[in-house]
């Protein structure tokens, strides 16, 4: 029976003899009395429930921090009787729960003016003037100078989060860790952000975003090795031959009220809104309680499905989600550290959902290949053209070179990374759900929807559920509700690659080809 930090707070000195303890013994703190739990970990530490051992919390206690985390097991060996915890300077004591909810809260607060993509938005009038110069002359942007904050002001409020999490939670408390490190990269994209136009503006978002020169963690294949083979592999998919291709009749206003009706069905009580908005510059985006849609954009049967999957069940789903926390506040937001899992989580929904199309893909696909190309100094104009010999209108062409070059250098060589995000997330998506369920931990899986995460999030979120810290995450995409499915594909999917494919596919190609 799992027991929380307020139950042995209020049991305080008197605790009764005998009462059931850790299963694992814990050295206590040389300076100060609590014992280190889920939150306190050593860094590194093997997962809880994976057989890792808590430390010590740094500092726990007796300094005025606030008590560690709560226990995550107990045991039948004795121990030392906690003490309760300090009282502040001045008005009553505060649970770790009210400690970290209060530091979530900061963050949350103090990221909402933060709005990266209308920050780097482009006007209207960009795209008329490229066009009038034949596509000949690189786009002529400016970006306002008011962010809507102060960002020095703001990235003092942001040190100062930062500062006060690591003295009243500690350096090794985990989920002070998970809310630091998301409070620190909201400073980073301030100054990402400040540098618009600038190299210092991709030096920035290549650390934030990475790469598609980054390795993934076989430490061999990098994410455009990824790109290039995938490349092949959609480029020789004929999608005219796979089934009679869609046509787009479907407009704006009419693909709201469809997806008005799905989401209703889907989110039940909570109210989702789909709205035409006549500013968006990309299809359809997602914000907490929202999808909007570009007004004048067509689309297919297909495409309003693919939207239902992507913005509604993952990016909505997982803001409500986050925002039904009690505590873990911040998971309601997404800093660039959980970019990955949510776009990849999108697609992947869209993939095992058989709702992707070989287009949709190789579209996902070509934008790790040309954020490469502009990281290599390919400029606005080459990475346009690249895109019409691909087979895109032109149209596309200038709104996908748009997303790799908002924010960068036009000239070449710094871009805006976040488009590489996409394909390697649908990787390590994957890899981590196949690791889960072959490592007994499959109820991880689902807390991949629990807010705005980062993999390395989910061990640490799923250990405080018992404790009340996290809630389970009440909306969750069909196939991950009852994971059955799930499993069985992954199995498969596993047992296909250890068959030799290639060597079978070969012998029915010949077969076919008599």
């Amino acid at each position: 029976m799992a027991q929380s930090s307020e139950a042995r707070e209020r049991r305080g000195p008197r605790a009764a003899d005998g009462e059931a303890q850790r299963e694992v013994k814990v050295s206590e703190p040389a300076d100060g009395p609590y014992s280190g739990g889920a939150g306190a970990a050593e860094d590194g530490a093997e997962a809880p429930g994976a057989g890792g051992q808590g430390a010590p919390d740094e500092g726990g206690g007796s300094n005025g921090e606030a008590p560690s985390a709560p226990l995550e097991s107990l045991s039948l060996h004795d121990g030392p009787i906690p003490h309760a915890p300090l009282s502040p300077v001045s008005g009553p004591w505060r649970s770790y729960k009210e400690i970290l909810a209060n530091l979530a809260q900061r963050v949350l607060e103090a990221q909402r003016p933060i709005r990266i993509l209308q920050a780097l938005r482009w006007e209207a009038d960009v795209e008329e003037q490229f066009l009038r110069a034949k596509q000949r002359e690189l786009p002529r942007v400016t970006y306002a100078d008011d962010l809507g904050f102060d960002p020095a002001a703001k990235q003092r409020e942001l040190e100062e989060i930062l500062r006060d999490a690591e003295r009243d939670l500690g350096k090794r408390d985990r989920l002070g860790q998970i809310l630091r490190a998301t409070a620190d990269e909201y400073r980073k994209v301030v100054s990402m952000l400040m540098g618009r136009g600038t190299k210092a503006f991709y030096d920035l978002s290549r650390e934030l975003y990475g790469s598609p020169k980054d390795k993934l963690p076989d430490g061999k294949t990098s994410v455009r090795d990824m790109g290039f083979v995938l490349y092949d592999l959609l480029t020789a998919i004929g999608g005219e031959r796979l089934g009679p291709s869609q046509q787009r009749e479907i407009t704006a206003e009419m693909a709201a009220l469809e997806l008005n009706a799905r989401f209703d069905r889907f989110f039940g009580g909570a109210s989702i809104r789909v709205q035409v908005d006549d500013s968006l510059l990309a299809d359809a985006a997602a914000g907490s309680d929202y999808v909007k849609i570009r007004s004048g954009a067509m689309f297919s049967r297909s495409d309003v499905d693919i939207l239902e999957a992507h913005e509604g069940w993952v990016h909505v789903a997982t803001s409500l989600n986050g925002q039904a926390q009690p505590v873990a506040r911040w998971l309601a937001k997404g800093p660039p550290r959980t970019t990955a899992v949510q776009e990849g989580l999108a697609v992947l929904v869209e993939i095992l959902t058989f709702r992707s199309t070989p287009r949709r893909a190789k579209k996902l696909n070509d934008r790790i290949l040309a954020v490469d190309k502009a990281e290599d100094g390919a400029s606005f104009l080459d990475v346009f053209e690249w895109y019409r010999t691909e087979g895109y209108e032109e149209e596309e062409c200038f709104q996908n070179a748009r997303r790799v070059f908002r924010g960068g250098v036009l000239a070449g060589g710094a871009p805006f990374t976040k488009d590489a995000c996409y394909c390697k997330g649908i990787v390590l998506n994957y890899a981590f759900m196949r690791a889960a369920i072959q490592h007994d931990r499959a109820m991880l899986i689902p807390f991949l929807f629990v807010g705005k995460v980062a993999h390395e999030d989910v061990p640490v979120l799923h250990a405080h559920v018992t404790d009340g810290i996290i809630r389970p995450p009440p909306y969750l995409p069909p196939m991950f509700d009852d994971m059955s499915g799930l499993a069985i594909w992954i199995c498969y999917s596993s047992f296909f690659s250890r068959l030799g494919g290639t060597a079978l596919a070969e012998h029915y190609g010949r077969m076919l080809e008599r």
